[in-house]
């Protein structure tokens, strides 16, 4: 058996722990990461981008099929091929995997194959997998003791997992994780959603535009239910006019996988109903991965699976860390990069700023796109701004007319009082490209004078912030 010593010893590789070392090391600190799946984390093998993979060759298909002819191009004869477009998600994951071994030894982090767990303060044990799986919601046990490591600093990135429920159980056959129904084989006659988060919405715009009927459940009284109302609302009329059932206010009393199919037993408006599809996914909610890293033993305080942390990633236990979605929501990858560069920064002691959570962007990839940063509407009234609102609808706006794409909108929410920008919801094809401009005006106090007097290249699809921020103040010649 093996022992190390480091200044870092980071516990996992996803976009918090991979970032987490890389910087560590930048800043002359010796660090070691420990991964027992694949570098990367769920972020690149399993999440964001293999998905956003799968999501451009669903747009790309429904595209050719619903808009194609309108933009004077006809294609005849044009089908989805569900292999070929999950080897090629694969394929984009796999690649920007082995990227980060090369970033990896670029910077000199030793990389270590296992899973760690804390023996005591300032003292990692590496273990060897007992059940190996690359399956994000079934955490690798722990096998025989493999590697010790001596390191001052500790940074807990073990990220999260889905939430299960015993009512929904996940077999991979019928009843799916997001995992399985990345890589499902065919494409299902239909399918039930369950969970109108970001991973429901965005399951159901790939499986309805490949063709499946997809039947979409939400517990809240609308889909996407952090986002602002009117975020909510429009996407649902899109997904309605796509042919995409939705259905909230409803609750899942049992799904059972039949053999064939599943039934899915939900109650809404006081009436019990039964569906029957070929699948179910089941998309509500996460929890850590805490279990038996030895945070209990050293007091590392945890509410309901999260690790919790200050604006360093400090816990209540000197010289342990923790970063991302193990330290709470939201769970972002971004969320978890921009932590993990603080957390390491003031290791290194460095003068920084502590991670504030109160400007991180929000994005969901279905068509149309939703994305939004700061306050909401609702939430700024409730804090007791006085509201003034700037929405402003692409239907006018030049580029988009051009490009074919000008259902969405822009809503920007000021304090009337001095004008300052307090959060930004973009409804549109493109949203999530757009979305940036209105996070930095939140992070550099933007009013609605500089936004509006901000010059922005015409034609393009970021004048429609300029012209909500024009509505804000009375000043629109557009609407």
């Amino acid at each position: 058996m093996a022992e190390h010593t480091f200044d870092v010893c980071v516990l996992g590789a996803g976009p918090g722990g991979y970032v987490a070392a890389i910087r560590a090391a930048q800043l002359g600190l010796k660090t070691c990461c420990v991964e027992d799946k694949h570098l990367g984390g769920i972020c690149l093998n399993w999440g964001c981008i293999p998905t956003k993979a799968l999501l451009k060759s669903a747009e790309t298909y429904h595209t050719i099929q619903h808009k194609a002819k309108g933009l004077g191009i006809n294609v005849e004869k044009a089908s989805p091929d569900i292999a070929a477009i999950v080897k090629r998600s694969r394929g984009v994951a796999e690649g920007l995997s082995k990227g980060i071994a090369f970033l990896f030894k670029k910077h000199g982090v030793t990389s270590i194959a296992g899973r760690g767990r804390l023996a005591s303060k300032g003292l990692v044990e590496v273990c060897a997998p007992n059940n190996p799986s690359e399956k994000p919601d079934r955490p690798n046990g722990f096998g025989a003791v493999t590697d010790t490591i001596k390191a001052r600093h500790i940074i807990v990135a073990t990220g999260a997992r889905p939430r299960r429920f015993p009512n929904m159980p996940v077999d991979g056959k019928r009843v799916l994780g997001h995992h399985e129904a990345m890589v499902l084989g065919e494409i299902p006659r239909s399918i039930a959603v369950i969970g109108a988060g970001a991973i429901g919405v965005e399951f159901s715009y790939y499986f309805n535009s490949l063709g499946s009927k997809v039947t979409l459940f939400e517990l809240m009284d609308r889909i996407v239910p952090i986002e602002d109302e009117d975020s909510s609302a429009e996407l649902t009329k899109a997904f309605k006019k796509q042919g995409i059932e939705v259905n909230t206010s409803t609750k899942i009393e049992k799904v059972e996988n039949t053999g064939k199919g599943v039934k899915v037993n939900y109650t809404r408006k006081d009436e019990s109903k039964t569906l029957e599809a070929d699948y179910a996914l089941v998309a509500v909610g996460i929890q850590g991965n805490v279990e038996d890293l030895g945070l209990e033993k050293l007091g590392v305080k945890v509410d309901r699976s999260f690790i919790q942390v200050d604006g360093f990633g400090r816990t209540n236990i000197e010289g342990i860390y923790a970063i991302g979605d193990v330290a709470g929501p939201p769970a972002l990858a971004h969320k978890a990069s921009h932590e993990a560069l603080a957390c390491v920064e003031k290791i290194a002691g460095h003068d920084v700023p502590a991670f504030s959570k109160d400007v991180i962007p929000g994005c969901t990839y279905s068509q149309p796109q939703i994305a939004s940063v700061g306050l909401t509407e609702k939430q700024a009234r409730e804090k007791g701004f006085n509201v003034k609102v700037g929405k402003f609808i692409f239907k006018p706006l030049g580029k988009a007319i051009a490009i074919g794409e000008t259902d969405g909108f822009v809503k920007l929410v000021f304090d009337a009082k001095h004008g300052q920008l307090l959060g930004g919801h973009i409804v549109h094809a493109e949203a999530t490209e757009l979305i940036s401009e209105v996070v930095l005006g939140l992070d550099v106090e933007s009013t609605i004078h500089t936004l509006t007097r901000a010059v922005h290249p015409h034609p393009t699809l970021s004048e429609a912030i300029m012209e909500a921020a024009a509505v804000a103040g009375g000043e629109c010649v557009h609407q």
